[in-house]
């Protein structure tokens, strides 16, 4: 549990730098329409989880210590046969962030997890065309949380950011106002 009164580094320079730059950049009335970070939701399928239960547990008691906040276990919503694959059977385990814990862990994100990725040179930055972004990670190892020898399964992560940005470009000034390093483009 945070102290009282403390805010995240990255909520404080939203509110005392970002708002007024993206106010700037794309001539808002009033600082209230600028785009802002509404949640983030990391998601990891477990598709060996059909077979045995504690790979499922396990990746939830992982994705738990990374987040700071508790992971649920997603379940089948329908049988598939060639995956021998029945309703209700666990397939993965999610995490939504709202509030001071979405700010922590993008600021993790930010400055301890993607700098420990190997010849890194940014992130993709394809956009969903409604001002939303998810960025898929290959290595749940890059988070200084994940004990290897608890769990030597290596797996991906798909983190997504929902804002309230209408368009890509404003989503994208967003994520990189908070730190976020797109590739660069050769123009």
């Amino acid at each position: 549990m945070a102290p009282k009164g403390y805010v995240p580094a990255l909520k404080k320079l939203y509110k005392e730098e970002i708002v007024d730059a993206l106010v700037k950049k794309f001539g808002y009335t009033t600082p209230m329409a600028a785009p802002r970070l509404l949640k983030i939701t990391i998601n990891e399928g477990v598709g060996e989880g059909t077979h045995d239960r504690k790979l499922v547990e396990d990746s939830a008691e992982e994705l738990s210590r990374i987040t700071g906040q508790k992971a649920v276990i997603i379940a089948s919503r329908k049988d598939v046969s060639n995956f021998k694959l029945r309703k209700g059977m666990p397939v993965g385990v999610k995490v939504t962030l709202r509030g001071t814990k979405m700010y922590e862990f993008l600021e993790r994100l930010v400055r301890v997890a993607l700098p420990r990725i190997r010849d890194f040179n940014g992130v993709s930055d394809s956009m969903d065309g409604r001002g939303n972004y998810t960025l898929g990670i290959k290595e749940q190892l890059i988070f200084p949380e994940v004990e290897i020898d608890k769990n030597p399964r290596i797996h991906g992560l798909e983190i997504s950011f929902v804002t309230t940005a209408d368009t890509d470009e404003e989503c994208r000034a967003l994520l990189e106002a908070f730190g976020i390093p797109f590739k660069k483009h050769n123009q």
